[in-house]
């Protein structure tokens, strides 16, 4: 642990980051398939990867880097992305100027990414390289894994290659391609709360398998793989904002086929047709979002002829977010690797409570903090640290007879103050049954410390909750 003056000055800039939290968050956005180049042919990755920057972090470094007399210039951030180490060379790499948007999110996206045919790999990860414009080192970051196909199968799927199948709740990316001209790519995205089709960026969105019963205002979610003829309803990660229920089908030559029912695969060409409507499908006009109406087939009563603009490419995404706070430390080092924590696994109870705190990224200068009290640490893998939990009277003496629960946020933190934060939570409980009848702590008499005493030993019986915030 920390020496005591150390411990001390840390725990007071905790509080200080507890009362205003200024994180800095990378988000890194990408698919989570990439078609393979053949020769001289480079098929950039689509949708292309994108990074937004985020939080009142930056502004504050802004000003920090300002008052250095380095003026603006020095706090613009820019970066590099390609692909990891093998395979990687100079031409995999591109550069980002990063743009603030209305929001105030920087935002930048790598359009011009590829992977080559002499790089043999089944599963690669893009590495994103940031600094300072004044020549200071940010971070590296890496995203998810992405697994490499050769061409969208045309086969009818099998529930046995699940790697290319879309589940209920997965996030997936829509675009569409005028007359197949990469030029003239559009991607499905929402500004100002409404649906559009941007040439620049992209969303993400839930899709979620529903009942086929479902009405827009009762939309009863099912788990399992999304197939054709499937009512589902696609919902905007970032904002919320969702369309109405509607049956995902497959397209073949710019028909809709009423008729399939195998599961979707990755960069499938499908059409979304409204719930209840006559033959009202999701389309796109230049940068709008319309309702098109398809042409009745009078040959074949299962499928109906389509425009350009209904028919969509379908392909999964991931996301990544690493967040951290530079605003109270004296960081020279870059600010990578940057933990992230996946689940917390708990042993033990009372004063003998271990916590293993599961993820990625750990090393053996972090440690776990309970809020603003540091907890004794232990390194034991890059995806894991096991930690001693802290009684609950380290919070102070307001905590020490506990009523109610208290929830703490779960800290990772650095030798030199830099501060990373999650989404997970501790909650101390106390067993109810052990409040000796109704009475309140705080009309027993001040001279009763037997009694406190004894109450107090045993409130320490507490049960340890875990949760993650949404």
């Amino acid at each position: 642990r920390s020496n005591p003056y150390q411990a001390s000055l840390l725990r007071d800039s905790v509080r200080r980051y507890l009362q205003l939290p200024a994180d800095q968050t990378v988000l890194i956005l990408h698919a989570k398939v990439a078609q393979k180049s053949y020769g001289n042919e480079k098929r950039f990755f689509c949708p292309p990867p994108c990074v937004y920057l985020s939080g009142p972090g930056w502004k504050l470094k802004q000003e920090q880097i300002k008052a250095r007399d380095l003026g603006e210039a020095g706090f613009r951030v820019c970066g590099y992305m390609g692909l990891d180490s093998m395979g990687s060379s100079l031409m995999e790499t591109q550069k980002l100027s990063f743009e603030e948007q209305p929001d105030a999110k920087g935002f930048s996206c790598a359009k011009a990414l590829y992977i080559s045919d002499t790089d043999k790999r089944k599963h690669f990860r893009l590495v994103l390289k940031l600094f300072f414009s004044n020549g200071q080192e940010i971070g590296t970051f890496h995203s998810k894994l992405i697994k490499v196909i050769s061409k969208p199968s045309q086969k009818k799927q099998s529930l046995k290659n699940t790697d290319l199948c879309i589940s209920s709740g997965s996030k997936v990316s829509l675009f569409n391609r005028l007359r197949s001209q990469t030029v003239s790519t559009r991607y499905l995205s929402v500004e100002g709360g409404a649906f559009i089709a941007s040439a620049r960026q992209w969303a993400a969105f839930t899709l979620h398998l529903a009942d086929e019963r479902c009405t827009r205002s009762e939309f009863p979610l099912r788990e399992g793989y999304i197939r054709y003829g499937s009512v589902v309803q696609l919902v905007c990660t970032a904002t919320g904002v969702t369309l109405p229920p509607l049956i995902i089908r497959k397209v073949m030559k710019q028909y809709a086929m009423l008729d399939v029912d195998e599961p979707i695969s990755q960069l499938h060409k499908c059409a979304f047709q409204f719930q209840g409507s006559d033959r009202m499908y999701l389309c796109l006009s230049t940068e709008k979002v319309i309702q098109f109406q398809a042409s009745p087939c009078p040959k074949e009563a299962n499928r109906e002829l389509l425009n350009d603009g209904s028919c969509w490419t379908i392909i999964s995404t991931e996301t990544v977010e690493y967040t951290f706070s530079e605003s109270l430390a004296c960081v020279r080092e870059p600010v990578s690797p940057v933990p992230l924590i996946a689940a917390l696994q708990l042993t033990g109870g009372g004063d003998v409570a271990m916590l293993e705190v599961q993820g990625e990224y750990f090393h053996a200068h972090l440690k776990v903090w309970f809020g603003d009290v540091e907890a004794e640490t232990m390194y034991r893998s890059p995806k894991s640290l096991v930690c001693v939990v802290p009684d609950v009277s380290a919070f102070g003496s307001d905590w020490r007879w506990l009523r109610y629960p208290i929830t703490v946020p779960l800290l990772l933190i650095r030798d030199d103050g830099l501060i990373y934060s999650s989404s997970f939570t501790f909650t101390y409980t106390p067993e109810q049954s052990c409040i000796p009848g109704q009475q309140v702590l705080s009309d027993v008499p001040q001279d009763s410390d037997k009694l406190l005493d004894s109450i107090h030993q045993e409130f320490t019986r507490t049960n340890f909750h875990l949760f993650m915030q949404t």
